[in-house]
């Protein structure tokens, strides 16, 4: 059976559509698809919707950080180079550079520095030496590991408020635990609350215990990443577990080690939950003598209890300005290991 040339013509698919091609655009040339202006319509919209929907899904994110982050950070800059008081907030003047003049010549300010720097020692370094003590435990194999690992979670999960009441307690001048414990080895009672490191070994306590196992579970996670060639190799050099510890695994968490670091001095310049609530009603000027004050709480004392949101402002950028500090830093030594290694 003859086929005509015609009859295969008119049989024969058309032309496929060239890679990228949004749908319909391979139609219409003869007539018997879309007409040929709404193809090209289709075809804009395929390009505005390649080209905006990228921007379009991470929408949500800036416009929340600038309604919420943003705005609040550039208003609270304008507030700090103004006399603003909590009870007249339409009534401001210009202040320029008043609020930081008189912020740095403060002897409370520096008093705040100091507590911050002290808590924020006593509290990371014990706190980051334990959570690498722990990770090494559990990155051997122990029975009931996921256990262990829920149970070093727990505090982390508990509220600040509920972990300062108890440490409170456990404090107390009378009746508590730990002068109790104190009274077995011949150490007379601790005024926690009043005294000046006494208090801020208190509130370190409740950071150290809220935030050991968290980072032990960063260290954990780091210490599986190593490969298990170092250790075999260690091993096979005679190494014990201590010198696999000391030559392999904390080279391999300079990094992790280095994050946490920050990390950590980032929370501690922002202390404010664990001394207001341990201070009681003199919590928010950190003590009666002001011997636990952190920046956080002096920039609270001064913006809601005094009201003076002017210097309050001028304390919440120093503080940014100390977090930028802290950040530079942490480029500089990640660079530096960079190189190193």
């Amino acid at each position: 059976m003859t086929v005509s040339k015609q009859a295969l013509a008119h049989s024969a698919p058309s032309a496929e559509a060239a890679p990228g091609t949004p749908p319909g655009a391979a139609r219409g040339a003869h007539g018997r698809g879309a007409p040929d202006g709404a193809d090209s319509w289709r075809r804009r919209l395929y390009r505005w919707d390649m080209k905006a929907s990228p921007y379009a899904f991470v929408s949500p994110f800036f416009l929340l950080f600038g309604a919420f982050t943003l705005v609040p950070l550039l208003y609270t800059a304008w507030y700090s180079l103004h006399d603003v008081q909590l009870s007249a907030l339409d009534r401001q003047t210009w202040a320029g550079l008043a609020n930081y003049t008189n912020l740095f010549s403060s002897d409370f300010f520096w008093n705040a520095v100091k507590n911050t720097f002290t808590i924020g020692v006593i509290s990371t370094v014990p706190q980051l030496a334990a959570a690498i003590w722990l990770a090494h435990l559990l990155n051997y194999r122990l029975r009931g590991s996921t256990v262990w690992r829920v149970v070093m979670l727990t505090p982390y999960a508990t509220s600040v408020a509920a972990a300062t009441l108890v440490f409170t307690l456990l404090y107390s001048f009378d009746g508590g635990l730990v002068n109790w414990l104190l009274h077995f080895v011949g150490v007379g009672p601790v005024n926690w609350r009043e005294s000046d490191w006494g208090s801020q070994f208190a509130v370190s306590s409740i950071v150290v215990w809220r935030w050991t196992g968290y980072n032990a579970l960063i260290y954990l996670a780091a210490m599986q990443a190593i490969p298990a060639d170092l250790y075999e190799s260690a091993a096979l050099d005679g190494a014990n577990r201590w010198q696999q510890f000391r030559h392999v695994t904390i080279p391999q968490l300079r990094p992790t080690v280095l994050f946490t670091v920050v990390v950590s001095t980032i929370g501690a310049t922002q202390l404010f939950g664990e001394p207001l609530l341990f201070g009681g009603v003199s919590g928010s000027k950190g003590g009666s003598e002001h011997q636990y004050q952190t920046l956080g709480l002096y920039m609270y004392d001064q913006g809601w209890i005094i009201g003076n949101l002017g210097k309050a402002s001028a304390i919440a950028w120093s503080m940014f300005l100390i977090l930028l500090v802290v950040a530079a830093v942490n480029m500089l030594l990640t660079r530096r290991l960079r190189k190193s290694q």
